[in-house]
């Protein structure tokens, strides 16, 4: 998802520079209409879910801690449009909570009208000092290139090492009395044999789908056997390999994937429209009302992927590549760690008291209530242990835990034994999820870090990537449809070159090797 809306977000921070000149002549003349124990805090849901989320726990600590919060929530769809308005009024809330209220452009851009937080942290924030010392890499994803910190990092609890993964129709195996495949070789002939054979039983063999789009790049779902490894982060589709960043579409093991993937294509196991068809359609041929029609695809969960099918799905082991090795997609950085989840304004009169609250959120106790909802409401606390309660109100677990906390948003930090002292639920979301990442997360290697940018290479790279993207994802499709991909990679190459690729993998070295050494020291 990121990758697809970064350049949206970065041309949204073009707007938003030109209007923090307006922001900032109005700072004098703005009064602060709340006093210096009440704070005005601005937060983006992705849905209208209500104010239930802030009832409780936040609000309950809030009042023990001597202030009073006021929240200011609002819908993702609409925030863009009200972002422009409200940096341009310099009418600035004291905080920002969510990652998804300012990307990293955009706080780089607007770096006046957001605090540094470094010193206030060391005075006031001993949970979060703890966390980072701890674990270095929390500090290292939130320190910018100028050695300031602008924003409060977040671990989440309950994530899996492996998010999306490979789904395969158990029933169509069983019908036609085949095992599941472990090899990629394997996978191939029983993708063959989908194709082949009318493996959905309906008396039609030509409806089926062998090798369908899922809630993954299809193109990586598909070569990642031949050890193309993408993380969380996928905006520029970097991976690490012998401890060195690498950019996987000019790597061998993506020339012999793509060419592997065309003969695939061209023997009418992957589905035609698999470069063409938009998520909707996608989602139709998954989840048919009729009868199953797609035989293996990618997704976080069978039922979230399949729907009404889903009963016929299982998961794939980590298929055994060409070398003989197993390989998943994964990234318990991304998965698990965050920055951007506060930002304090230039508005905020006190805002070492508001850090001092927030520093009450990075604790189990805190991080299980702000991930599923309060005690007495949607989890249960039995010693150091925790308990997540059923969904009420015929929802989902995950949209009960979205209506009533801050979910994968705002600060949190868990211990590393957080996931064996929660019991919950093991046959659908996060507790189905944990189940099967027991069996796939042995196979995770390194994934890129969560690396933070400078904004000058910022821009640099906005300029650079949107060229390269949209070369690299035109020539994948032509390649897997047509082939040729032998014949023409020096060339390819030479074009990659010729739109600035030095450059990118210049600044992504780079900015792995500040990571690093903030870890480090």
């Amino acid at each position: 998802m990121k990758s697809k809306s970064f350049t949206y977000l970065f041309l949204g921070t073009v707007t938003l520079a030109g209007l923090t000149a307006c922001a900032n002549s109005n700072n004098a003349n703005t009064d602060d209409k709340s006093g210096e124990d009440s704070y005005k805090i601005t937060t983006v849901r992705w849905s209208d879910w209500g104010e239930d989320y802030h009832k409780g726990f936040l609000t309950d600590s809030a009042k023990e801690a001597g202030i009073d919060v006021k929240w200011d929530t609002l819908v993702a769809a609409d925030w863009a449009d009200k972002k422009s308005v409200l940096v341009a009024s310099g009418d600035l809330p004291d905080a920002f909570l969510g990652s998804n209220a300012f990307t990293d452009s955009e706080i780089a851009q607007n770096q006046s009208l957001f605090i540094p937080l470094e010193d206030l942290i060391k005075e006031n924030m001993p949970n979060l000092t703890k966390a980072m010392e701890k674990e270095p890499k929390i500090k290292a994803m939130i320190t910018s290139p100028d050695g300031h910190i602008y924003s409060l990092p977040k671990k989440l609890p309950m994530r899996p090492t492996v998010a999306n993964q490979l789904f395969i129709n158990k029933k169509w195996l069983d019908n036609l009395g085949l095992k599941v495949p472990e090899t990629y070789d394997d996978l191939v002939k029983v993708l063959q044999e989908f194709k082949d054979k009318d493996a959905n039983g309906n008396g039609d063999a030509s409806d089926e789908i062998p090798f369908g789009a899922g809630n993954f790049d299809p193109t990586f779902s598909y070569i990642l056997p031949f050890n193309n490894r993408l993380g969380a982060d996928n905006t520029y589709e970097m991976s690490v390999k012998d401890g060195k960043p690498v950019y996987l579409r000019t790597e061998e093991s993506y020339k012999q994937g793509i060419a592997a993937m065309h003969e695939s294509y061209k023997k009418g196991l992957i589905d035609p429209e698999i470069f063409t068809e938009d998520t909707s359609m996608s989602v139709a041929k998954r989840m048919d009302k009729g009868v199953a029609r797609v035989g293996v695809s990618s997704g976080w969960t069978a039922d979230a992927t399949f729907g009404l099918h889903s009963s016929e799905y299982i998961a794939l082991p980590a298929l055994k590549g060409m070398d003989g090795k197993q390989y998943v997609f994964s990234d318990p950085d991304h998965y698990n760690y965050g920055r951007n989840e506060i930002l304090i304004t230039n508005k905020s009169k006190n805002p070492a008291k508001l850090l001092k609250w927030l520093d009450k959120l990075y604790t189990d106790e805190a991080s299980i209530q702000n991930f599923y909802g309060s005690f007495g409401i949607a989890t249960e606390k039995n010693g150091d242990k925790f308990k997540v309660l059923p969904p009420k109100d015929g929802k989902s677990a995950d949209e009960y835990a979205w209506i009533h906390s801050l979910r994968d948003f705002g600060p949190k930090y868990v211990s590393d034994d957080i996931n064996s002292r929660v019991e919950i639920d093991q046959t659908q979301g996060d507790g189905l999820k944990l189940k099967m990442d027991q069996d796939l997360k042995q196979f995770a290697l390194p994934a890129y870090p969560n690396v933070i940018y400078s904004q000058e290479e910022l821009n640099k790279l906005s300029s650079i990537y949107v060229s390269i993207e949209s070369y690299v994802k035109q020539q994948a499709s032509k390649w897997v449809v047509e082939g040729g991909i032998e014949k023409e990679w020096d060339s390819y190459k030479e074009t990659l070159k010729n739109m600035g690729l030095d450059e990118f993998m210049k600044i992504q070295q780079e900015a792995y090797n500040r990571y690093q050494k903030e870890v480090k020291e």
